[in-house]
C-alpha cells in the first residue's frame, strides 16, 4: 500500500490530478533556477547542470518525451572513443594522488570514461559521465543467470518448469543505496523470482531486444513475480521511456540514501579497485577555494535525486514508484520490507525473523527462520570502511545537497530526514 501524503509536504502520494502536475512544474522551475545560479557561479557549466525541463523540445509533465532527442557531444577529460564506436579509450599514465584542491592536470583525467552503448546523452539530460565501476556483470554471468538451475529466489535453485517472463517489478536505483541488500531480502519471498546479476538491459543491452531480456529471467509459476535490479537505470535518461514501452504498469523501486554518505561510499568502492586515484576532496570540487562542487562527477551527480526523478515522472505516476530508505533498511529491515511486500501485492512473509544484525559488518544478515543454519551476509565488498573526509568538505556537500533534498521530499511526499540525521552527529 502506498503511504499517505505527509502533512506540510504538498504533492505526495495522496495528490492527484492538477495539484500533482502543478507541483512537478514548480519543482522543475526550482531545479532550473538552482542550476542556473550554480552555473553562473561557474559550478559546472550550463551543459552539465541543465534541467531536462529547461531545454527546448522537452515534453510537458505527464507526457512521454520525444524519442527523437538530438544527442549532444560531451568533451571527455581524457581521450576516449565516441559513444557507440568500437574503439577503446586511449591509455593514459596513472597520475599521483593529489593533495591540494586543484582539479587541473592529472586529477581531472580520472573517472571520466566513454559512454557505453545505450547511454547516449541527449539534449534533455545534460552531461552525465559513466562510472566504470558500477557493475561487473558480464555476458557470461547473464547467460548463466538465464539457464536452468540458476538461482531465482528463496535461496534455492529455480525449478526447470514454469515460464520465463519479462519482469513486473524493477529495482532501478540508486547505486550504493542498498539495492543488493533489498534484492537479497525480497528473494527470500517464495512468490518472488529475481535474477541475481544486473542485466543492464535498459541502459547497455537494449539493442539485444526483449527476447534476450526475457531469456535472462528465471522461470516463474503463475502468481509469482519476476524482478531484477540495475541501479544505473535511475540515472539513465532513456530508461524511463524504454521501460514504459515494455510495460507501462511496471512497478519501480528506488532505494535512496543520504546523498553525502552515498557519494563517499561510491568513492570508497572505486578507491578499493583503484587506490591511486585522487582524494575525494580533489574530485568533489571544481574549485575548492571558491567552494564550487563538481556536479558533473558521477559520485556527486547521482545524489541529485530530484533531477533524475523528474525524468521518471514524465512516464510513471508516483503510485507506481516506491522509495525505500537505505538508512532504515539497515536499522529496521523488517519495517522497510513490509512496505516493499505491500507495494508488490505480496503477503508479508519476510519479517523480523529473517534478519540478524551483524555488529562486525554493521548491517543485517539474512537467515532462514525454520532452521539453525548460519545467517547469510552480503559479501566483503559491502560495508567497506570509508576513508576519513575533511569535515569542511562534508559541510559544503550538505549545503550543496540541501535544496535538492527538499525538492525531492516535496516530489515524493516523504521526508527522509537527512538534514536531521546530520545535525544529530
Amino acid at each position: 500500500m502506498s503511504p499517505p501524503a505527509q502533512p506540510g509536504v504538498p504533492g505526495g502520494r495522496g495528490s492527484k490530478g492538477p495539484p500533482a502536475r502543478k507541483l512537478l512544474c514548480m519543482c522543475s522551475l526550482s531545479l532550473c533556477l538552482t542550476y542556473l545560479c550554480y552555473s553562473l557561479m561557474g559550478g559546472t557549466g550550463p551543459a552539465a547542470l541543465r534541467s531536462p525541463a529547461a531545454l527546448p523540445g522537452s515534453a510537458a509533465p505527464g507526457a512521454p518525451r520525444s524519442p527523437t532527442a538530438s544527442p549532444v557531444t560531451v568533451a571527455p577529460r581524457s581521450p576516449a572513443s565516441a559513444p557507440g564506436s568500437s574503439g577503446a579509450p586511449a591509455p593514459s599514465a596513472a597520475p599521483p594522488r593529489a593533495s591540494n584542491g586543484s582539479r587541473e592536470g592529472a586529477a581531472g583525467t580520472w573517472l571520466r570514461t566513454q559512454l557505453a552503448p545505450g547511454e547516449v546523452i541527449t539534449a534533455q539530460s545534460g552531461a552525465f559521465e559513466r562510472d566504470p565501476q558500477e557493475s561487473s556483470t558480464t555476458d557470461e554471468e547473464l547467460s548463466r543467470a538465464g539457464s536452468p538451475g540458476s538461482r531465482g529466489g528463496s535461496g534455492s535453485t529455480t525449478p526447470d518448469y514454469g515460464e520465463k517472463r519479462l519482469p513486473q517489478a524493477l529495482i532501478i536505483g540508486v547505486k550504493k543505496g542498498g539495492t543488493r541488500a533489498l534484492l537479497e531480502a525480497i528473494r527470500a519471498h517464495p512468490d518472488v523470482r529475481a535474477v541475481g546479476t544486473e542485466p543492464h538491459f535498459f541502459d547497455r543491452n537494449y539493442e539485444k531486444g526483449l527476447e534476450w531480456y526475457r531469456n535472462v529471467m528465471p522461470k516463474t509459476l503463475d502468481g509469482q513475480i519476476t524482478m531484477e535490479k540495475t541501479p544505473s537505470y535511475f540515472v539513465t535518461n532513456e530508461a524511463p521511456r524504454r521501460i514504459h514501452s515494455m510495460a507501462k504498469d511496471t512497478k519501480l523501486i528506488v532505494v535512496v540514501r543520504n546523498p553525502v554518505t552515498r557519494a563517499i561510499s561510491d568513492y570508497t568502492q572505486t578507491l578499493s579497485k583503484k587506490p591511486e586515484i585522487p582524494t575525494f576532496e580533489v574530485l568533489a570540487f571544481k574549485n575548492r577555494t571558491l567552494g564550487l562542487i563538481d556536479a558533473s562527477w558521477s559520485a556527486i551527480r547521482i545524489g541529485i535525486y530530484a533531477l533524475h526523478l523528474e525524468n521518471w515522472l514524465q512516464y510513471f505516476p508516483l503510485s507506481q514508484i516506491l522509495f525505500v530508505s537505505g538508512e532504515r533498511l539497515i536499522t529496521d529491515p523488517a519495517g522497510e520490507m513490509a512496505k516493499v511486500q505491500d507495494f508488490l501485492g505480496l503477503k508479508r512473509i519476510v519479517t523480523e525473523k529473517h534478519f540478524y544484525f551483524n555488529k562486525t559488518k554493521g548491517f543485517p544478515c539474512l537467515k532462514k527462520p525454520e532452521d539453525s543454519s548460519a545467517p547469510r551476509c552480503l559479501g566483503k565488498s559491502k560495508g567497506r570502511t570509508h576513508p576519513k573526509i575533511d569535515p569542511d568538505v562534508i559541510h559544503r556537500l550538505r549545503k550543496f545537497y540541501k535544496p535538492f533534498n527538499v525538492m525531492f521530499y516535496q516530489m515524493t511526499g516523504q521526508d527522509f530526514q537527512w538534514e536531521q540525521e546530520e545535525s544529530d552527529k
